[in-house]
């Protein structure tokens, strides 16, 4: 055993040497030098440490890189968009203007359902809970003075998410970029819309046949771009446990490689393509030891289950959100404690970019200035803790190994009961066995009976003071006044739908007219007949709205009503 670990050490050490790394002081507030990684002392005997093992390495437990933070730090992708596409504008350059290293698109609730902003069922939406996008004109708005060739674009959508990709991808070409060198992230997580965050537009199927298409088309044609960004975040703030969160979000992801397999792709070169989206919650150790199980996991699975053999293939990369259920209206200013400490679990559990939450989101969209507080705490973390100057800091540590063991065994325990649900591993399976899996247990309620069980535990904890929220059943007396927060004018929905008429009024009707007929025969051609996304990237080109384009495809695919169960 002790040979080992000494093997892996001189592999990181050469690991380590060869990258690069930034020109930074590794140094503590003191001054004391310290190592870019610790492990077991030298000849020293620790069982099982090759399930732990050495940054950079497989299972890759603590990490991607031998570097950790001291190559380069994770991306600060704050989620930010309300009311219009200008004013989203506006926000975003402020945003990277203040060292944001990314964006992170939020769309408003109609745009989320596929519907335009004039549509009857929009009404008293537009612009509420993120950006409203009706056409590419609006991306066009929203990334002006952004090239975005040179910026990396994380879009937080699923249902709609392909026509509404079309749409961001022809703003790019107007902008003059290369789209084939564009890069960021795609959400397209149809799986958790069904178990938790119910914004589908059509029955389970279609929406795999276009994220297949969508997966061949970006790795043929995007390779940076990812496609699929698989979601525990909306999972764990509809109550799950972290096991839970864990453990259905492996399970869609491995779900999504089984389409990729079914597709005739080759694993090594699109599972790149799949990033993560996680919660970080409150309980600090847990949260930490859930981002490192879910590496080691997700390696051993695309390695021995399904034939990755690159370790870019094996890679879980994930982006973090605080966890935005935490936060209370009752004295707001604690939830910049809350979201800070959340943040920085996300960070000791190794997560690859970040967004943290602003104090008075439980009450609306946030403010210029308490989004400026959610970003600076990223940057409090980054620029004055040491934190990133050595990777896993925490690896080694009796509790937090105990816990990474016991979620990694619950989740793994899970994994068996959605097998099963679909008739096994050994069955036979259109797509895969956990993809038959997931869809049994979409069908009987199985998932949304899971979290909620989960959520009405957690429920009676706190009604009898088992658990414990400050300013809310325990320490509420407070000085604190009433937050000014951001108001939508009712002006945006407004001015939106003018806008749109008058788009419409003055686009080639024939042209659009035209892409539309095109798009419903090749949505009723038979699945592999023909990839969907260059006909829906012709339709955004003509300048079809979003609205339109996801009816034509629903007059084929129809649409979707979830059994009840209780």
């Amino acid at each position: 055993m002790a040979e080992n670990i000494e093997a892996g050490r001189v592999r990181w050490q050469a690991r380590y040497e060869a990258a690069r790394k930034r020109d930074a002081d590794f140094t503590t507030l003191s001054g004391q030098q310290v190592e870019p990684v610790y492990g077991p002392p030298e000849g020293a005997e620790y069982p099982g440490f090759d399930r732990i093992g050495w940054p950079g390495e497989f299972p890759f437990t603590r990490g991607l890189y031998s570097t950790g933070y001291r190559g380069r730090t994770w991306t600060i992708r704050q989620f930010a968009g309300f009311g219009n596409a200008k004013q989203t504008n506006e926000r975003y350059r402020m945003i990277l203007e203040s060292g944001g290293g990314g964006l992170s698109v939020a769309f408003d609730m109609p745009t989320l359902m596929g519907y335009d902003s004039d549509d009857p069922q929009a009404l008293g939406e537009v612009g509420h809970c993120g950006v409203a996008v009706d056409s590419v004109a609006d991306m066009d708005t929203l990334f002006d003075s952004i090239p975005l060739g040179a910026t990396t674009t994380s879009m937080t959508i699923s249902g709609p998410a392909v026509p509404v990709f079309c749409m961001y991808l022809a703003a790019a070409e107007r902008q003059g970029q290369d789209i084939s060198l564009l890069n960021g992230t795609l959400q397209t997580d149809i799986f958790k819309e069904y178990i938790a965050q119910k914004e589908w537009l059509y029955p389970p199927r279609p929406h795999l046949r276009l994220i297949g298409d969508l997966m061949e088309y970006c790795a043929e044609r995007i390779p940076a771009f990812k496609p699929l960004s698989v979601s525990g975040y909306h999972i764990r703030e509809a109550g799950a446990t972290a096991a839970q969160e864990l453990a259905f979000t492996l399970a869609d992801g491995f779900g999504y490689v089984e389409l990729g397999l079914s597709r005739g792709l080759d694993v090594d070169t699109f599972a790149p393509g799949l990033s993560f989206f996680f919660d970080a919650h409150l309980d600090f150790f847990e949260e930490i030891a859930k981002f490192r199980a879910a590496r080691r996991i997700w390696a051993r699975w695309m390695r021995d289950r399904y034939g990755a053999t690159t370790e870019k293939a094996q890679w879980l990369r994930f982006h973090t959100q605080t966890a935005g259920v935490s936060l209370t209206a009752q004295q707001p200013h604690n939830n910049v404690v809350r979201t800070a400490l959340e943040a920085l679990s996300a960070v000791l559990g190794g997560t690859n970019s970040l967004h943290t939450n602003a104090l008075d989101e439980t009450l609306a969209l946030p403010t210029e200035q308490s989004a400026e507080i959610a970003l600076r705490t990223q940057q409090v973390i980054m620029e004055e803790t040491g934190v990133v100057n050595v990777a896993d800091p925490l690896g080694g540590s009796w509790y937090l190994e105990a816990l990474t063991d016991r979620i990694e065994a619950e989740a793994e325990r899970i994994f068996e009961q959605i097998l099963r649900m679909g008739g096994g591993a050994d069955a036979e399976h259109e797509i895969g066995p956990m993809t038959s899996g997931i869809l049994a247990g979409i069908d009987n309620g199985w998932f949304s009976s899971e979290i909620a069980e989960s959520a009405f535990q957690y429920q009676q904890a706190l009604e009898k003071d088992e658990k414990r929220i400050v300013g809310v059943n325990c320490h509420t007396s407070t000085v604190s006044g009433e937050l000014e927060i951001l108001r939508i004018s009712h002006e945006v929905e407004r001015e939106q739908r003018a806008a749109l008429a008058d788009r419409r009024a003055n686009r080639d009707q024939a042209a659009v007219d035209a892409a539309l007929d095109r798009l419903l025969a090749a949505t009723r051609a038979p699945e592999r007949s023909g990839n969907l996304i260059p006909v829906i990237l012709d339709a955004a080109r003509a300048d079809a709205t979003l609205g339109e384009i996801c009816r034509t495809m629903g007059e084929e695919f129809g649409g979707y009503v979830e059994a009840p169960r209780f």
